[in-house]
């Protein structure tokens, strides 16, 4: 069965999003790897923001339907509002060369930290997109499948390359949700 224009188009919105958001865990992956980690680490650390990739957009969209419920039309812009802020944040930081919290990617508190720094992002677009009707399962799904081979990725990368790449992802990151805020606003 073919599908159609418009589904094409959400599932290549949706794809471009889990990528943005899966930039971050990429990123900073980056620089974890530059000071040297395991493979069994990669594996761990990927599949724990793969599933926080998962649980944080689907917390967020259950939210975003029932503001959505409440509000209506105001919703949309509401969401879009919300991407803009959370995309001009990412810059913001990226630019600022905030650094990540320090913190043990081999212990379970490490790592669960350090899964939900690079995830937390992933609730607010959740929340916007809750706001939008779209098919949930394949959007947690897609963002979870980015978000852990990108960390594998970045984590697999920053053992062999310097540091400079990671400031980039974010930002670019970053500009792909505000543009995405902007297109709903539109």
């Amino acid at each position: 069965m073919l599908a159609s224009g418009v589904q094409v188009g959400q599932l290549m919105t949706i794809g471009i999003m889990a990528i943005a958001l899966g930039l971050d865990a990429f990123s900073l992956g980056i620089g974890i790897g530059m000071k040297g980690i395991r493979l069994w680490d990669i594996l761990k650390i990927s599949i724990i923001i793969g599933l926080f990739h998962v649980i944080m957009p689907l917390t967020g969209m259950f939210m975003g339907q029932y503001v959505s419920l409440l509000l209506g039309n105001v919703a949309t812009a509401a969401g879009g509002c919300l991407l803009i802020l959370l995309g001009a944040h990412m810059v913001y930081s990226s630019v600022r060369g905030e650094e990540a919290t320090v913190f043990d990617h081999r212990t379970l508190w490490g790592l669960i930290i350090f899964a939900l720094s690079v995830s937390i992002d992933s609730f607010s677009v959740g929340v916007s997109l809750g706001m939008f009707a779209t098919d949930i399962v394949l959007t947690v799904l897609v963002f979870g499948l980015f978000g852990g081979l990108l960390s594998i990725a970045g984590l697999l990368l920053g053992r062999r390359v310097s540091g400079w790449v990671g400031e980039y992802g974010e930002a670019f990151g970053g500009l792909i949700l505000l543009g995405f805020g902007i297109k709903f606003l539109l």
